[in-house]
């Protein structure tokens, strides 16, 4: 019997487990927006509700328990919660994300799913117009250097 076991075990580890919902909450707070499995999307969701409703307090005990979640790449991910989405979540009192069913994944036929932080769209649109005009200035070229007029080469 399988009372009072929450969670999905998802073919793994506890250890394996705990370092895949890691990474995976690495990477939705790094891009705001993953695409994996539906099972696993939805236990991820309760690490990154959580993971925000961490951030939001931003107490020295909130943020030692932020460092127990989120085991690599620390600096970035751990700023990232406290100074972007933790204050865009400040008045909202729960769900963050939102998953979105995508199909079926070919080869195996696994559902899979996007999860998103809510307001994911606008920041992406935001970091893409700071892209834009970067890109835009990328391709002035430098003037080329004159060639030698064929008088002086026959000379």
């Amino acid at each position: 019997m399988r009372h009072r076991k929450a969670g999905r075990r998802l073919n793994r580890n506890s250890s394996h487990r705990e370092a895949m919902l890691c990474n995976l909450l690495n990477s939705l707070v790094k891009s705001e927006r993953i695409q994996t499995t539906l099972m696993r999307a939805k236990e991820l969701q309760k690490v990154a509700d959580k993971a925000v409703t961490l951030a939001k307090k931003n107490t020295a005990a909130s943020i030692t328990q932020l460092s127990k979640l989120v085991k690599s790449d620390r600096e970035i991910v751990i700023t990232k919660l406290l100074k972007e989405l933790g204050p865009r979540f400040a008045a909202r009192e729960g769900g963050y994300t939102r998953i979105i069913k995508l199909g079926f994944r070919r080869g195996d036929a696994a559902p899979t799913a996007i999860i998103e932080y809510l307001g994911a769209d606008e920041s992406v649109k935001k970091k893409a117009k700071k892209a834009a005009p970067k890109a835009a200035e990328a391709p002035v070229e430098a003037p080329k250097a004159e060639e030698p007029k064929a008088e002086e080469a026959n000379a």
